[in-house]
C-alpha cells in the first residue's frame, strides 16, 4: 500500500521523520508521514482489525507497511537531494522528479573505485626506491603490515556496513553512528584532512612527473649548475609554483563541472591498470630479453648520466687516445696530463646493467636494506673502491646522492598512503544497488588484489633491477628515466604518462570528495563553527567547503616535498581506520541488540588487532605527527562535547557509558563514602508557576556555585494532579528545568513528580531521588516567602515537613533566605566576608560549605570568618585557641572570634513578641482545624507531654504527678489543652549529643540541665512576679526561645551586618505540629535584618576530617 520512499517525501528528513535529522535517512517505520498519507479507509474496511483501530493513527497495519520495508532504499549520493530535503524542512515543497534507484553493482560501484584509489602515486614514484633502500625483506614487512592493517579494517568496516542500511556518507556516517557525535566529528575531520592532504600529495606527484620526467625544461627555477641545498631549494620552489597553478586549475574544474570528473574516472582507472600491466609485461620480457639500461659507476659510486656521454675516461679514435666528457668533468683540462680528482684517478670506471633481469640472481644482493644518510653516495655492492679517508670528497655534484636520510620508520610513513583508499566503496554506498552485499565483497577483493600486486612488485623489483638503480629516486643515473618506467614494456613512456594521468585523476577525486565530506559533517550540525560550510550553490555543490579544502591543500603544496606530505596524511588515515576497528570491537563486545551484521566473518579480536596495528603504525611512521594528529582529534572531541549539538545516534560510546555507569553504581552500593570523599550531592527542590516556569532560578545559581561542576545535582519539582491528566504539564516543567540548568551551567539531572498534592510530591522526590548508591545527601530548598500571609500558610507547613523528613532521612538541609538577593554566576565579589556562626556541631557542614563556595569565581575573593558562642561557664580564650588549632588541622584559612553571650533579663519586648506570636497561632488553629484534626492535635500534645516527662527522669513523686496530669489531657476541654502543654513543656529537655548533627527544639541559652527557668535565672524569676496579666499564660519555653533568637540576632547583626553571606545553624523543627507557626517565627526573628542567610542542618554524619 505504501510506495518506495526514495521519492524524497518527508521521510527524508521532514518534520515528522524519526532519527537524527540527517536528510539522507528516511524512515518507513512507525510514525512515518507516508504511512499517514495512505488511504485510511482501506485500512478500516474490514471488521477483523476493529480491536486495533484506535491505534491505527500511530501504528500502521503490517500489511500496509511491508511494501515500504521491503523496497526501502537510501538516496543516492548527490547534492541536489540534500538541498531539496533542506527546503522540505523549511516548509517549501518544490515539485520533484522521482529519483532513480541506484544501479551500481560490486564491480563498478566498489571494486574498481577502490582499485583506482589504492593504486596511486607512491607505487609509481617511490616503490622502487623503497625496495632499494629497505631491501626486499624489509619492504615486504612494510607492505605486509600495511596491507594487513587495511584488510583488518576492511573486515571491521564490512561488519558495520552490513549492520543495516548505510545511507550515502560512507565511512564518516559509519564511524559517527557507531561511536557517537564526538568521536564521529573528530574522526570525520581527521578523515577530511587526510583526504585533503592526499590531494596535495597527488598534485605534488603530478608536478614531480611533469618537471623531472616529461618536461624538465619547464622549470622556472633552473637546477642546472646548482649543488646541494641550492638545487634542492630550486626544486621545491618549482613544485610550489606549479603545484599552486595545478591546484587552482583543479579547483576550477571541480567548481565548474564535477560531473566531468566522475566521467573521466574510468579513463584514469584505465591508465592505472595499463601501467601495472606494462610493468608485469616488462618483468616477463627481462627473463627473455633484458632491456639495455647501462649505469656508469666510478669505483663503486654511481655517476650522473648527464655528466658523461661514454662510460669511460678515454676512448681510442683512429689509434689516438681521446678524453671523454667524463674526463673533462673530473679534470681541469682535456689533456691526458691534466690534474684530476683524486678519487677519479685512483678508481676505474665500470658500466653495469641497470636491469639485469629476473633470472640474473640480483635478488640475493637486494635482499637486505641499505639505509643512507643525506648526501651519501649511491654505491654498488661488490665493486672495489679506493678512498683516501684523509681528504674530504670533492666533485660531489658528479655523483648520484641520497636526497634524504632514510630509515625504516620513514619508509613506513611514505608507503602507507599507497594502501589507503579502501573507503572508496563505502563512500559510494548511496549509489549501490545492494550496499550490504557489495561493500564487503568489493572492498576485500580490491585489498586482496592490490596486496598481491604490492607484494609481488616488491619481490620482482628486487629480482629485476640493480640496487643502485632502485636507490636512485629520480633516475639520475639512468638518463633521467622514471625507474619503474625502465622496467615497463613496451616503453617507459607508458608508465610516465599513465602515472601522470592517474595522479591527476586521483587529485581531482580528492578535491571532489573532501568538500562533500566536510559538507556532510557541517550538515550534521555537530560542530557549530563549521555550519557555514554546509551551504553551497543552487545545485548543492559545496562551494565554501571547496574553498576551505583548496586552502588546506595549499599548505601541503607549500611543504612541496612528497616525502614530507605522505606521513602527514598517513596519520589522519590511520586514525580513521583505528576508530573503524574500535567501533566494530565495541559493538561486538557490548552485544548491542541492534548489532546484527549480515557479514559474519568478523571477530572483536581481529578488530582490536587492527586497532593496535593502526596505533602502532602511527607512532612508527612519526611519533610527533601522531601526537599532533591525536591532539587535533582530542581538541575537536572536547569542542563537540562542550559546544556542539547533542545528537542521539544509538552509538557504542553510549553503550559503554551505560555499562560503566552500571558497574560504578554497583560499586557504590558496597557502602557509604568515606568522610574524605564526602561532598554535597544536592537535591534542589524548586517550585513552578502555572506556566511551568521555575520561580526561584537563583537556587540553581547557588547549586552551581556549591558544586563547581562536581558531584551529583538533581533538580526536582512536583506537579499537582494525576499522571494521566497532567503528563503534558510535567513534560513542560521538565523542559523548563533542563533549559534553566543549561543556562545556569548546572550539570545534573531533572526530575518531575506528579502527585495529588505538592506536599506528597516533594516527599516522593526526597525519598526516591537518585539511583542506587548515587543518591542525594543534601536538600536545597528556598525559604517560604510571605509565609505570614493566610494564602501562603500551606507553603510554610510544607516547608517544615521537608525539614522533618530530611531530619528523619539523615539528609543535610540548606535553606537560603532572600534567595533573590544571592549573586548570579556572572557576578563577582571583589571583597567581603563569608561569616559562619557555629553554634552547635553539625558534622562539619558549616566549615565545608564556605570552602566549597570559595572555589567558585563568584566567592573567590571573599574571606572566611568563624564565630562561635561562649556561655557563662565557658573559657572563651581556650575556646579560641582550640578552634584555631582545629581549623589549622582542617587546612582551612579563616579568622576566628569567640562571642560571649551572657544570660540577661528577658525584656518586655520579648514577652510582647511572644504574646503576639501565641495569639496568631491560636487564631490559625481556630481557622484551619476541623473537629477530627483538633482531636488528633490533642492526642499529639498528650504524646508529646508523656515523652517529655519520661526524658526529664524526675523524682518519683514528681514523675507520677506529671503522668497523671498528662493522662487527663484527653478528657479536658479544648481551651485548656494549650495551657497544660505549656506547663508540661516549661522545663528544658536535655540537648542531643553532638553526633546527631542538629540543633534540638529545646532551650539552648545556657540553663543547666534539669533546672527550671527560675532556678537557672533568679533575676528572671523575680521579674516573672511583676508580669502583666496577659503574660502569665505564655509558654515559658517559647519566651526563652524568643529571647535566645533575639539575643543571637542582635549579636549576628552587630558582627556580620556587612557580610556577603551568613551561614547559621538551623534549629530543629518542633516535635508536634502545633508549634509550626512559632518555629517559623523564631527563625524569622533569628535572621531578621540580614541580607543573605544560609540556614544549615547537618545530616547526622561527619563530612570533614583532619586526616589525609
Amino acid at each position: 500500500m505504501l510506495n518506495n520512499m526514495t521519492d524524497g517525501e518527508e521521510g527524508e528528513g521532514g518534520p515528522n521523520s524519526q532519527g537524527d535529522g540527517n536528510p539522507k535517512e528516511s524512515s518507513p517505520f512507525i510514525n512515518s508521514s507516508a504511512a499517514g498519507d495512505a488511504d485510511k479507509s482501506q485500512q478500516y474496511d474490514g471488521k477483523n482489525m476493529a480491536l486495533f483501530e484506535e491505534e491505527m493513527d500511530t501504528s500502521p497495519m503490517v500489511s500496509s507497511l511491508l511494501s515500504s520495508l521491503a523496497n526501502y532504499s537510501n538516496l543516492p549520493t548527490g547534492s541536489k537531494e540534500h538541498e531539496e530535503a533542506e527546503n522540505n524542512e523549511e516548509g517549501a515543497r518544490p515539485s520533484k522528479k522521482p529519483v532513480k534507484a541506484p544501479q551500481l553493482g560490486t564491480l563498478m560501484g566498489v571494486y574498481l573505485p577502490c582499485i583506482q584509489n589504492i593504486f596511486g602515486v607512491i607505487l609509481f614514484l617511490r616503490m622502487t626506491w623503497m625496495v632499494g633502500v629497505g631491501g626486499v625483506f624489509g619492504s615486504f614487512i612494510i607492505v605486509f603490515m600495511c596491507c594487513s592493517t587495511t584488510m583488518l579494517t576492511a573486515i571491521s568496516m564490512s561488519a558495520i556496513a552490513t549492520n543495516g542500511v548505510v545511507p550515502a556518507g560512507g565511512s564518516y556516517y559509519m564511524i559517527s553512528r557507531s561511536l557517537g557525535p564526538e568521536f564521529g566529528g573528530a574522526v570525520g575531520i581527521c578523515f577530511y584532512l587526510g583526504t585533503t592532504f592526499a590531494g596535495a600529495m597527488y598534485i605534488l606527484g603530478c608536478i614531480e612527473i611533469l618537471l623531472i620526467y616529461i618536461i624538465p625544461q619547464a622549470a622556472i627555477f633552473k637546477i642546472e649548475g646548482l649543488e646541494g641545498q641550492e638545487a634542492e631549494l630550486a626544486l621545491l620552489n618549482n613544485m610550489r609554483v606549479y603545484g599552486t597553478i595545478v591546484l587552482s586549475f583543479m579547483v576550477l574544474v571541480v567548481f565548474v563541472g564535477v560531473r566531468y570528473v566522475n566521467k573521466l574516472a574510468l579513463v584514469f582507472l584505465a591508465c592505472v591498470i595499463l601501467s601495472i600491466v606494462a610493468v608485469y609485461a616488462g618483468v616477463i620480457k627481462t627473463a627473455i630479453d633484458p632491456p639495455v639500461f647501462p649505469v656508469c659507476v666510478l669505483g663503486n659510486r654511481t655517476l650522473l648520466s648527464k655528466g658523461y656521454d661514454v662510460c669511460a675516461k678515454v676512448v681510442e679514435i683512429d689509434n689516438e687516445t681521446v678524453t671523454t666528457k667524463l674526463w673533462r668533468t673530473f679534470c681541469d683540462s682535456e689533456t691526458l696530463n691534466a690534474t684530476c680528482d683524486e678519487y677519479f684517478t685512483n678508481n676505474n670506471v665500470t658500466e653495469i646493467q641497470g636491469i639485469p633481469g629476473v633470472s640474473s640472481g640480483i635478488l640475493a644482493e637486494n635482499l637486505f636494506g641499505n639505509y643512507l644518510e643525506k648526501g651519501m653516495f649511491l654505491e654498488k655492492r661488490g665493486l672495489a673502491s679506493v678512498v683516501n679517508t684523509d681528504n674530504p670528497p670533492t666533485s660531489t655534484n658528479r655523483y648520484v646522492l641520497a636526497d634524504i636520510t632514510s630509515f625504516f620508520t620513514l619508509l613506513v610513513g611514505i608507503y602507507f598512503p599507497s594502501v589507503t583508499g579502501i573507503m572508496a566503496g563505502s563512500n559510494r554506498s548511496g549509489d549501490l544497488r545492494d550496499a550490504q552485499k557489495s561493500i564487503p565483497i568489493g572492498t576485500i577483493a580490491a585489498i586482496t588484489t592490490t596486496s598481491i600486486v604490492y607484494m609481488s612488485t616488491v619481490v620482482l623489483f628486487g629480482a629485476c633491477i640493480e640496487g643502485v638503480v632502485l636507490r636512485d629516486k629520480f633516475g639520475e643515473g639512468v638518463n633521467g628515466n622514471l625507474v619503474i618506467g625502465t622496467l615497463a614494456w613496451p616503453s617507459p613512456w607508458v608508465i610516465v604518462f599513465g602515472s601522470f594521468f592517474s595522479t591527476c585523476g586521483a587529485g581531482l577525486q580528492s578535491l571532489t570528495g573532501a568538500p562533500r565530506l566536510l559538507q556532510a559533517i557541517s550538515r550534521d550540525g555537530i560542530i557549530p563553527f563549521l555550519r557555514v560550510f554546509g551551504h553551497g550553490k543552487a545545485n548543492g555543490e559545496p562551494t565554501w567547503a571547496l574553498l576551505l579544502t583548496a586552502c588546506i591543500c595549499e599548505i601541503g603544496i607549500i611543504i612541496a616535498s612528497l616525502d614530507a606530505v605522505a606521513p602527514i596524511l598517513s596519520m589522519f588515515f590511520l586514525m580513521c581506520y583505528m576508530f573503524v576497528n574500535l567501533a566494530c570491537a565495541l559493538q561486538t563486545l557490548l552485544r548491542t541488540p541492534n548489532w546484527r551484521p549480515r557479514f559474519k566473518f568478523y571477530h572483536w579480536a581481529l578488530s582490536f588487532l587492527g586497532m593496535s596495528l593502526c596505533l602502532s603504525l602511527m607512532f612508527i611512521c612519526s611519533w610527533y605527527y601522531a601526537i599532533i594528529a591525536m591532539g587535533i582529534a582530542t581538541c575537536i572531541y572536547k569542542y563537540i562535547e562542550f559546544c556542539g549539538a547533542e545528537k542521539e545516534w544509538g552509538d557504542g560510546i553510549r553503550g559503554i557509558s551505560l555499562s560503566a555507569a552500571r558497574f560504578a553504581l554497583m560499586r557504590l552500593e558496597e557502602g557509604p563514602p568515606h568522610t574524605k570523599n564526602w561532598r554535597p550531592q544536592i537535591l534542589v527542590l524548586v517550585s513552578v508557576d502555572e506556566e511551568q516556569n521555575v520561580e526561584q532560578p537563583r537556587l540553581l545559581s547557588l547549586a552551581n556555585q556549591l558544586k563547581a561542576g562536581k558531584g551529583l545535582t538533581i533538580v526536582g519539582t512536583s506537579v499537582q494532579g494525576t499522571f494521566l491528566d497532567n503528563y503534558t504539564e510535567a513534560q513542560r516543567a521538565d523542559q523548563s528545568l533542563r533549559k534553566l540548568m543549561e543556562t545556569e551551567k548546572v550539570k545534573g539531572f531533572s526530575q518531575v513528580v506528579i502527585s495529588s498534592n505538592l506536599r506528597d510530591g516533594t516527599s516522593h522526590l526526597i525519598q526516591v531521588g537518585g539511583l542506587g548508591g548515587l543518591k542525594h545527601n543534601t536538600v536545597l530548598v528556598s525559604w517560604p516567602r510571605n509565609w505570614k500571609q493566610p494564602e501562603y500558610h500551606q507553603q510554610f507547613r510544607n516547608f517544615i515537613e521537608v525539614v522533618r523528613e530530611t531530619t528523619v532521612a539523615s539528609l543535610a538541609l540548606l535553606v537560603p533566605k532572600n534567595i533573590s538577593s544571592y549573586p548570579s554566576n556572572g557576578e563577582r565579589f571583589t571583597e567581603g566576608h563569608i561569616d559562619v556562626w557555629w553554634i552547635v556541631h553539625d558534622g562539619g557542614m558549616l566549615m565545608l560549605l564556605p570552602f566549597l563556595l570559595r572555589q567558585h569565581k563568584v566567592w573567590r575573593k571573599c574571606k572566611m570568618r568563624i564565630f562561635t558562642v561562649a556561655q557563662m561557664d565557658d573559657n572563651s580564650i581556650q575556646m579560641k585557641k582550640d578552634l584555631i588549632t582545629f581549623l589549622y588541622h582542617l587546612r582551612i584559612e579563616a579568622a576566628v572570634e569567640v562571642v560571649e553571650m551572657h544570660d540577661g533579663d528577658i525584656s518586655a519586648y520579648t514577652y510582647e513578641k511572644t504574646l503576639v506570636m501565641e495569639q496568631r497561632s491560636q487564631i490559625l488553629k481556630q481557622m484551619h482545624l476541623t473537629k477530627n484534626e483538633k482531636e488528633r492535635e490533642i492526642q499529639s500534645i498528650t504524646d508529646s507531654s508523656r515523652g517529655s516527662i519520661r526524658r526529664k527522669n524526675p523524682p518519683a513523686s514528681r514523675s507520677r504527678h506529671s503522668v497523671d496530669e498528662a493522662a487527663s489531657v484527653a478528657e479536658q476541654p479544648e481551651d485548656e489543652v494549650q495551657l497544660i502543654h505549656s506547663k508540661n513543656a516549661s522545663a528544658p529537655t536535655s540537648p542531643t549529643s553532638p553526633t546527631s548533627g542538629a540543633a534540638t527544639w529545646t532551650d539552648n541559652t545556657g540553663a543547666e540541665k534539669g533546672k527550671t527557668p527560675l532556678a537557672a535565672n533568679p533575676e528572671a524569676g523575680k521579674d516573672l512576679f511583676n508580669m502583666k496579666p496577659e503574660w502569665e499564660n505564655l509558654s515559658q519555653v517559647d519566651v526563652r526561645r524568643m529571647h535566645t533568637a533575639m539575643r543571637l540576632n542582635e549579636i549576628i547583626i552587630k558582627k556580620s551586618k556587612e557580610a556577603k553571606l551568613v551561614l547559621l545553624n538551623m534549629p530543629g523543627p518542633p516535635k508536634n505540629r502545633m508549634g509550626n507557626e512559632n518555629y517559623m517565627e523564631f527563625l524569622e526573628v533569628l535572621t531578621e535584618g540580614l541580607n543573605r542567610v544560609l540556614l544549615v542542618r547537618g545530616g547526622g554524619r561527619e563530612v570533614i576530617t583532619i586526616y589525609s
